[in-house]
Protein backbone atom coordinates (compact mmCIF):
# COMPACT_ATOMS: atom_id res chain seq x y z
CA UNK A 1 0.00 0.00 0.00
CA UNK A 2 3.06 2.23 0.60
CA UNK A 3 4.07 4.46 2.91
CA UNK A 4 1.92 6.13 5.36
CA UNK A 5 3.00 9.77 5.80
CA UNK A 6 3.71 10.68 9.78
CA UNK A 7 1.33 12.22 11.29
CA UNK A 8 3.98 13.94 12.95
CA UNK A 9 5.66 15.43 10.27
CA UNK A 10 2.08 16.98 8.96
CA UNK A 11 1.13 18.41 12.26
CA UNK A 12 4.71 19.44 12.35
CA UNK A 13 4.91 21.61 8.93
CA UNK A 14 1.42 22.66 9.58
CA UNK A 15 2.11 24.45 12.83
CA UNK A 16 5.71 25.89 11.19
CA UNK A 17 3.37 27.25 9.08
CA UNK A 18 1.61 28.88 11.27
CA UNK A 19 4.21 30.38 13.59
CA UNK A 20 6.25 31.73 10.16
CA UNK A 21 3.16 33.61 9.35
CA UNK A 22 2.92 35.02 13.09
CA UNK A 23 6.50 35.74 13.47
CA UNK A 24 5.63 37.83 10.19
CA UNK A 25 2.39 39.09 11.40
CA UNK A 26 4.27 40.64 14.21
CA UNK A 27 6.47 42.56 12.05
CA UNK A 28 3.53 44.04 10.60
CA UNK A 29 1.39 45.06 14.34
CA UNK A 30 0.06 42.95 16.71
CA UNK A 31 -2.04 43.82 19.70
CA UNK A 32 -1.98 42.35 22.65
CA UNK A 33 -5.44 41.87 25.31
CA UNK A 34 -4.07 44.33 27.01
CA UNK A 35 -3.70 46.81 24.19
CA UNK A 36 -7.13 45.99 22.62
CA UNK A 37 -8.82 46.77 26.10
CA UNK A 38 -6.50 50.06 26.46
CA UNK A 39 -7.72 50.90 23.23
CA UNK A 40 -11.41 50.43 23.67
CA UNK A 41 -11.02 52.47 27.26
CA UNK A 42 -10.12 55.36 24.77
CA UNK A 43 -12.01 54.66 21.57
CA UNK A 44 -14.75 52.58 22.12
CA UNK A 45 -18.14 54.68 21.38
CA UNK A 46 -20.03 53.84 23.93
CA UNK A 47 -17.15 54.87 26.79
CA UNK A 48 -16.97 58.65 24.52
CA UNK A 49 -20.66 59.00 24.79
CA UNK A 50 -20.30 58.21 29.13
CA UNK A 51 -17.66 60.92 28.96
CA UNK A 52 -19.59 63.56 27.16
CA UNK A 53 -22.18 62.42 30.17
CA UNK A 54 -19.62 63.69 32.84
CA UNK A 55 -18.38 66.66 30.76
CA UNK A 56 -22.30 68.35 30.38
CA UNK A 57 -22.88 67.40 34.17
CA UNK A 58 -19.72 69.40 34.92
CA UNK A 59 -20.80 71.55 32.91
CA UNK A 60 -24.43 71.81 35.26
CA UNK A 61 -22.64 72.55 38.45
CA UNK A 62 -20.50 75.24 37.32
CA UNK A 63 -23.46 76.66 36.46
CA UNK A 64 -24.75 76.33 39.67
CA UNK A 65 -22.33 78.50 41.39
CA UNK A 66 -23.50 81.61 40.89
CA UNK A 67 -26.87 80.71 42.04
CA UNK A 68 -25.89 82.36 45.86
CA UNK A 69 -24.26 85.54 44.77
CA UNK A 70 -26.17 88.27 42.66
CA UNK A 71 -27.43 88.57 39.59
CA UNK A 72 -27.46 91.72 37.31
CA UNK A 73 -29.33 92.31 34.66
CA UNK A 74 -29.01 95.59 32.15
CA UNK A 75 -31.77 96.43 29.27
CA UNK A 76 -31.91 100.05 26.96
CA UNK A 77 -34.89 101.10 25.40
CA UNK A 78 -35.44 103.87 23.13
CA UNK A 79 -39.33 105.32 22.45
CA UNK A 80 -41.30 108.21 20.72
CA UNK A 81 -44.69 108.64 21.43
CA UNK A 82 -47.13 109.99 18.77
CA UNK A 83 -49.87 112.78 19.44
CA UNK A 84 -52.09 113.52 21.41
CA UNK A 85 -49.59 111.65 24.55
CA UNK A 86 -46.80 113.96 23.21
CA UNK A 87 -48.96 116.60 24.66
CA UNK A 88 -48.28 115.30 28.03
CA UNK A 89 -45.38 113.02 27.84
CA UNK A 90 -41.55 113.74 26.42
CA UNK A 91 -42.07 112.81 22.43
CA UNK A 92 -38.76 110.60 22.11
CA UNK A 93 -36.19 109.12 25.12
CA UNK A 94 -33.89 106.75 25.87
CA UNK A 95 -34.25 104.96 29.04
CA UNK A 96 -30.94 102.26 30.16
CA UNK A 97 -31.71 100.42 33.74
CA UNK A 98 -29.82 97.71 35.66
CA UNK A 99 -31.65 95.34 38.12
CA UNK A 100 -29.86 93.51 40.68
CA UNK A 101 -31.26 90.42 42.46
CA UNK A 102 -30.09 88.95 45.38
CA UNK A 103 -31.12 85.65 47.21
CA UNK A 104 -30.58 85.96 51.34
CA UNK A 105 -31.90 83.02 52.36
CA UNK A 106 -33.45 79.75 50.51
CA UNK A 107 -34.41 77.62 52.96
CA UNK A 108 -31.09 75.71 52.46
CA UNK A 109 -32.18 74.92 48.68
CA UNK A 110 -29.07 76.28 47.33
CA UNK A 111 -26.45 74.41 48.98
CA UNK A 112 -28.63 71.52 48.60
CA UNK A 113 -28.84 72.32 45.08
CA UNK A 114 -25.10 71.88 44.49
CA UNK A 115 -24.73 69.14 46.33
CA UNK A 116 -27.41 67.32 44.15
CA UNK A 117 -25.86 68.74 41.26
CA UNK A 118 -22.68 67.02 42.54
CA UNK A 119 -23.89 63.74 43.17
CA UNK A 120 -25.42 63.87 39.78
CA UNK A 121 -21.26 64.21 38.17
CA UNK A 122 -20.68 60.93 40.17
CA UNK A 123 -23.45 59.05 39.25
CA UNK A 124 -22.51 59.85 35.71
CA UNK A 125 -19.12 58.52 36.70
CA UNK A 126 -20.17 54.97 37.83
CA UNK A 127 -22.46 55.09 34.95
CA UNK A 128 -19.16 55.35 32.81
CA UNK A 129 -17.13 52.32 35.17
CA UNK A 130 -20.51 49.98 35.07
CA UNK A 131 -20.07 50.68 31.14
CA UNK A 132 -16.33 50.28 30.89
CA UNK A 133 -16.68 47.13 33.01
CA UNK A 134 -18.91 46.06 30.35
CA UNK A 135 -17.00 47.00 27.40
CA UNK A 136 -13.57 44.88 28.80
CA UNK A 137 -15.72 41.85 29.32
CA UNK A 138 -16.79 42.40 25.54
CA UNK A 139 -13.15 43.16 24.44
CA UNK A 140 -11.67 39.92 26.17
CA UNK A 141 -15.19 37.85 24.40
CA UNK A 142 -14.48 39.37 21.10
CA UNK A 143 -10.45 38.99 21.15
CA UNK A 144 -10.83 34.92 22.64
CA UNK A 145 -13.15 34.39 19.28
CA UNK A 146 -10.48 35.68 16.87
CA UNK A 147 -8.00 33.75 19.09
CA UNK A 148 -9.97 30.65 18.36
CA UNK A 149 -11.23 30.99 14.98
CA UNK A 150 -7.41 31.41 14.40
CA UNK A 151 -6.70 28.08 15.67
CA UNK A 152 -9.41 26.61 14.12
CA UNK A 153 -8.33 27.39 10.85
CA UNK A 154 -4.61 25.99 11.87
CA UNK A 155 -6.68 22.46 12.75
CA UNK A 156 -8.38 22.31 9.56
CA UNK A 157 -5.62 22.68 7.72
CA UNK A 158 -3.56 20.75 9.28
CA UNK A 159 -6.63 17.91 8.89
CA UNK A 160 -7.03 18.79 5.23
CA UNK A 161 -3.48 17.77 4.81
CA UNK A 162 -3.93 14.53 6.76
CA UNK A 163 -7.11 13.75 4.52
CA UNK A 164 -5.23 14.84 1.01
CA UNK A 165 -2.44 12.75 1.62
CA UNK A 166 -4.75 9.88 2.89
CA UNK A 167 -6.41 10.54 -0.62
CA UNK A 168 -3.57 10.24 -1.86
CA UNK A 169 -2.48 6.61 -0.39
CA UNK A 170 -6.02 5.41 -1.33
CA UNK A 171 -5.71 6.61 -4.81
CA UNK A 172 -2.26 4.95 -5.61
CA UNK A 173 -3.92 1.48 -4.25
CA UNK A 174 -6.99 2.23 -6.02
CA UNK A 175 -5.30 2.61 -9.37
CA UNK A 176 -3.58 -0.65 -8.14
CA UNK A 177 -6.53 -2.62 -7.87
CA UNK A 178 -6.23 -3.04 -3.84
CA UNK A 179 -9.32 -1.54 -2.92
CA UNK A 180 -12.41 -0.73 -3.75
CA UNK A 181 -13.55 2.99 -5.39
CA UNK A 182 -15.74 3.51 -2.52
CA UNK A 183 -13.02 3.48 -0.33
CA UNK A 184 -11.57 6.79 -1.79
CA UNK A 185 -14.78 8.41 -2.07
CA UNK A 186 -15.20 8.40 1.20
CA UNK A 187 -12.13 10.30 1.91
CA UNK A 188 -12.94 12.59 -0.59
CA UNK A 189 -15.87 13.54 0.26
CA UNK A 190 -14.75 14.08 3.76
CA UNK A 191 -11.75 16.11 2.45
CA UNK A 192 -15.06 18.42 0.42
CA UNK A 193 -16.20 18.85 4.12
CA UNK A 194 -13.35 19.34 5.48
CA UNK A 195 -12.59 22.48 2.31
CA UNK A 196 -15.77 23.71 3.19
CA UNK A 197 -15.76 23.73 6.77
CA UNK A 198 -11.81 25.83 6.11
CA UNK A 199 -13.50 28.27 3.97
CA UNK A 200 -16.82 29.08 6.94
CA UNK A 201 -13.80 29.53 9.19
CA UNK A 202 -11.94 31.53 7.15
CA UNK A 203 -15.44 33.49 6.53
CA UNK A 204 -15.55 33.47 10.33
CA UNK A 205 -12.76 34.95 11.32
CA UNK A 206 -13.52 37.95 9.11
CA UNK A 207 -16.47 38.23 11.14
CA UNK A 208 -14.57 37.93 14.44
CA UNK A 209 -12.40 40.65 13.35
CA UNK A 210 -15.13 43.14 12.63
CA UNK A 211 -16.51 42.40 16.05
CA UNK A 212 -13.42 43.26 17.82
CA UNK A 213 -12.66 46.21 15.66
CA UNK A 214 -15.88 47.75 16.73
CA UNK A 215 -15.80 47.09 20.11
CA UNK A 216 -12.03 48.74 20.60
CA UNK A 217 -13.16 51.54 18.11
CA UNK A 218 -10.83 50.63 14.87
CA UNK A 219 -11.57 51.17 11.61
CA UNK A 220 -13.76 47.61 9.88
CA UNK A 221 -11.09 47.75 7.62
CA UNK A 222 -8.12 47.39 9.75
CA UNK A 223 -5.55 44.55 10.23
CA UNK A 224 -5.57 42.94 13.08
CA UNK A 225 -3.31 40.76 14.14
CA UNK A 226 -3.51 39.10 17.82
CA UNK A 227 -0.07 39.00 19.84
CA UNK A 228 -1.99 36.42 22.17
CA UNK A 229 -2.67 33.23 21.68
CA UNK A 230 -5.05 30.51 23.69
CA UNK A 231 -2.33 29.84 26.24
CA UNK A 232 -0.91 29.52 29.82
CA UNK A 233 -2.62 28.27 32.79
CA UNK A 234 -6.05 26.85 33.43
CA UNK A 235 -6.52 26.37 37.07
CA UNK A 236 -9.63 26.11 39.28
CA UNK A 237 -10.04 28.74 41.38
CA UNK A 238 -9.58 27.45 45.17
CA UNK A 239 -10.60 30.59 46.85
CA UNK A 240 -14.34 32.01 47.47
CA UNK A 241 -14.01 35.68 47.29
CA UNK A 242 -16.65 35.91 45.41
CA UNK A 243 -18.62 35.99 48.45
CA UNK A 244 -17.69 39.91 49.27
CA UNK A 245 -18.03 40.27 45.52
CA UNK A 246 -21.67 42.96 45.47
CA UNK A 247 -18.92 45.85 47.47
CA UNK A 248 -16.90 45.81 44.49
CA UNK A 249 -19.02 45.88 41.62
CA UNK A 250 -19.70 49.82 40.05
CA UNK A 251 -23.22 48.62 39.45
CA UNK A 252 -23.78 48.80 43.59
CA UNK A 253 -21.88 52.06 44.18
CA UNK A 254 -24.09 53.66 40.80
CA UNK A 255 -27.36 52.58 42.80
CA UNK A 256 -25.67 54.28 46.49
CA UNK A 257 -25.37 57.37 44.91
CA UNK A 258 -28.67 56.99 43.28
CA UNK A 259 -29.93 56.48 46.39
CA UNK A 260 -28.04 59.47 47.49
CA UNK A 261 -29.78 61.53 45.44
CA UNK A 262 -32.72 60.53 45.68
CA UNK A 263 -32.49 61.74 49.36
CA UNK A 264 -31.29 65.12 48.53
CA UNK A 265 -34.22 65.72 46.30
CA UNK A 266 -35.97 64.67 49.62
CA UNK A 267 -34.50 67.37 51.42
CA UNK A 268 -35.31 70.16 48.57
CA UNK A 269 -38.92 68.99 48.71
CA UNK A 270 -39.05 69.72 52.94
CA UNK A 271 -37.20 73.51 52.03
CA UNK A 272 -40.31 74.28 49.90
CA UNK A 273 -42.54 74.41 53.47
CA UNK A 274 -39.72 76.90 54.57
CA UNK A 275 -39.72 80.99 53.77
CA UNK A 276 -37.58 82.31 51.59
CA UNK A 277 -36.48 85.91 51.57
CA UNK A 278 -34.56 87.97 48.29
CA UNK A 279 -33.72 91.61 47.72
CA UNK A 280 -34.00 93.24 44.31
CA UNK A 281 -32.13 97.04 43.59
CA UNK A 282 -32.90 98.72 40.72
CA UNK A 283 -31.69 101.73 38.89
CA UNK A 284 -32.96 103.19 36.11
CA UNK A 285 -32.89 106.67 34.03
CA UNK A 286 -34.87 108.44 30.95
CA UNK A 287 -32.93 110.67 28.52
CA UNK A 288 -35.12 112.97 26.55
CA UNK A 289 -36.61 116.56 25.99
CA UNK A 290 -37.87 117.85 29.40
CA UNK A 291 -38.09 114.06 30.64
CA UNK A 292 -37.73 115.22 34.34
CA UNK A 293 -41.60 116.31 35.14
CA UNK A 294 -40.37 117.56 38.27
CA UNK A 295 -37.43 120.45 37.29
CA UNK A 296 -37.80 119.96 33.25
CA UNK A 297 -34.52 118.84 32.91
CA UNK A 298 -33.60 116.22 29.94
CA UNK A 299 -32.55 113.87 32.26
CA UNK A 300 -34.54 111.55 34.84
CA UNK A 301 -33.20 109.04 36.66
CA UNK A 302 -33.89 107.13 40.07
CA UNK A 303 -33.82 103.96 41.96
CA UNK A 304 -36.16 101.16 43.42
CA UNK A 305 -35.36 98.88 46.22
CA UNK A 306 -37.68 95.71 46.90
CA UNK A 307 -37.39 92.88 49.97
CA UNK A 308 -39.50 90.29 48.95
CA UNK A 309 -40.50 87.30 51.54
CA UNK A 310 -42.46 84.27 50.62
CA UNK A 311 -43.79 82.38 53.25
CA UNK A 312 -45.90 78.74 52.40
CA UNK A 313 -49.53 79.19 53.82
CA UNK A 314 -51.42 76.34 52.48
CA UNK A 315 -51.44 74.88 49.12
CA UNK A 316 -54.13 71.41 49.66
CA UNK A 317 -51.30 69.03 50.92
CA UNK A 318 -49.51 69.33 47.32
CA UNK A 319 -46.04 69.86 48.85
CA UNK A 320 -46.65 67.22 51.63
CA UNK A 321 -47.97 64.42 48.84
CA UNK A 322 -44.61 65.25 46.91
CA UNK A 323 -42.63 64.73 49.97
CA UNK A 324 -44.60 61.33 50.87
CA UNK A 325 -43.95 60.30 47.33
CA UNK A 326 -40.19 61.26 47.15
CA UNK A 327 -40.11 58.85 50.74
CA UNK A 328 -41.65 56.20 48.65
CA UNK A 329 -39.07 56.13 45.62
CA UNK A 330 -36.11 56.21 48.84
CA UNK A 331 -37.95 52.99 49.96
CA UNK A 332 -38.25 51.58 46.18
CA UNK A 333 -34.60 52.62 45.60
CA UNK A 334 -33.49 50.93 48.87
CA UNK A 335 -34.67 47.31 47.96
CA UNK A 336 -33.48 47.46 44.06
CA UNK A 337 -30.32 48.20 45.80
CA UNK A 338 -30.65 44.78 48.03
CA UNK A 339 -31.92 42.76 44.93
CA UNK A 340 -29.09 43.95 42.89
CA UNK A 341 -26.46 43.09 45.52
CA UNK A 342 -27.90 39.78 45.84
CA UNK A 343 -28.21 39.06 41.98
CA UNK A 344 -24.57 39.69 42.10
CA UNK A 345 -23.64 37.49 44.27
CA UNK A 346 -25.48 34.78 42.46
CA UNK A 347 -23.43 35.93 39.07
CA UNK A 348 -20.32 36.00 40.72
CA UNK A 349 -21.49 32.31 42.41
CA UNK A 350 -21.94 31.25 39.24
CA UNK A 351 -19.00 32.54 37.00
CA UNK A 352 -16.76 31.02 39.81
CA UNK A 353 -18.33 27.45 39.24
CA UNK A 354 -18.50 28.28 35.39
CA UNK A 355 -14.72 28.56 35.50
CA UNK A 356 -13.91 25.64 37.43
CA UNK A 357 -15.81 23.71 35.37
CA UNK A 358 -14.08 24.71 32.25
CA UNK A 359 -11.04 23.85 33.52
CA UNK A 360 -12.30 20.40 34.23
CA UNK A 361 -13.06 20.22 31.26
CA UNK A 362 -9.97 21.38 29.51
CA UNK A 363 -8.51 18.40 31.49
CA UNK A 364 -10.69 15.93 30.07
CA UNK A 365 -10.59 17.39 26.93
CA UNK A 366 -6.50 16.95 26.90
CA UNK A 367 -6.75 13.16 27.78
CA UNK A 368 -9.09 12.96 25.00
CA UNK A 369 -6.29 14.37 23.02
CA UNK A 370 -3.86 12.24 24.32
CA UNK A 371 -6.08 8.69 23.17
CA UNK A 372 -6.65 10.38 20.14
CA UNK A 373 -3.19 10.93 19.08
CA UNK A 374 -2.44 7.54 20.10
CA UNK A 375 -5.55 5.69 18.34
CA UNK A 376 -4.32 8.01 15.34
CA UNK A 377 -0.75 6.73 15.66
CA UNK A 378 -1.93 2.41 15.69
CA UNK A 379 -4.25 3.43 12.85
CA UNK A 380 -1.41 4.54 11.25
CA UNK A 381 0.76 1.51 11.94
CA UNK A 382 -1.85 -0.80 10.93
CA UNK A 383 -2.62 0.61 8.00
CA UNK A 384 0.97 0.46 6.47
CA UNK A 385 0.73 -2.88 7.98
CA UNK A 386 -2.32 -3.65 5.99
CA UNK A 387 -4.15 -4.99 8.87
CA UNK A 388 -6.76 -1.66 8.57
CA UNK A 389 -8.68 -0.07 5.60
CA UNK A 390 -8.60 3.60 4.38
CA UNK A 391 -11.91 3.90 6.19
CA UNK A 392 -10.44 3.10 9.81
CA UNK A 393 -7.79 5.57 9.26
CA UNK A 394 -10.22 7.91 8.28
CA UNK A 395 -12.43 7.40 11.58
CA UNK A 396 -9.19 7.81 13.56
CA UNK A 397 -8.51 11.29 11.60
CA UNK A 398 -11.85 12.70 12.09
CA UNK A 399 -11.73 11.67 16.33
CA UNK A 400 -8.40 13.05 16.28
CA UNK A 401 -9.47 16.84 14.75
CA UNK A 402 -12.57 16.40 17.04
CA UNK A 403 -10.34 15.91 20.12
CA UNK A 404 -8.27 19.04 19.52
CA UNK A 405 -11.13 21.24 18.28
CA UNK A 406 -12.45 20.26 21.82
CA UNK A 407 -9.44 21.39 23.36
CA UNK A 408 -9.65 24.86 22.13
CA UNK A 409 -13.26 25.10 22.19
CA UNK A 410 -12.46 24.31 26.06
CA UNK A 411 -9.50 26.70 26.35
CA UNK A 412 -11.24 29.68 24.67
CA UNK A 413 -14.23 28.90 27.33
CA UNK A 414 -11.92 29.08 30.36
CA UNK A 415 -10.63 32.45 29.53
CA UNK A 416 -14.37 33.95 28.43
CA UNK A 417 -14.99 32.24 32.06
CA UNK A 418 -11.97 34.05 33.36
CA UNK A 419 -12.90 37.26 32.34
CA UNK A 420 -17.03 36.53 33.37
CA UNK A 421 -15.72 35.97 36.86
CA UNK A 422 -13.66 39.03 37.20
CA UNK A 423 -16.14 40.81 36.35
CA UNK A 424 -18.37 39.54 38.56
CA UNK A 425 -16.13 40.23 41.60
CA UNK A 426 -15.41 43.93 40.22
CA UNK A 427 -11.93 43.19 38.72
CA UNK A 428 -12.70 43.80 34.64
CA UNK A 429 -9.12 44.34 33.95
Amino acid sequence: MGKYPDILKIISSSFLCLVLLSQGATAQKSITLAQAQQMALTQNKRLKSAQYSIEAAKAAREGINGADKPMVDGSVMGFYVGKPLNTLLPEYGVSPSVIVKQSIYAAGKIKLGKQAADKGIEIYQEQKAVAESEVLFNVQKAYWQVASVNEKITLATTFKSLLESLLKQLTNSFNAGMIYKNDMLRVQVQLNDAELNLNKAKDGLVMAKLNLAQTIGMPADAEIILADSVVGAFNPLLSESYLSAAENRSEIRLLKKALEAERLQEKLLKADFKPTVGLLASGFASIGPKMNFENGNNVLSSYVGLVSVSIPIWDWGQKASKVKEQSFKISAQQLQMEETRELISLEAQNAYLQLNQAAKRIDLSQASVQQADENLRLSNDRFKAGTVTGQDVLEAQTLWQQAYSHVIDAKVEYKVSEAAYKKAVGNSQ
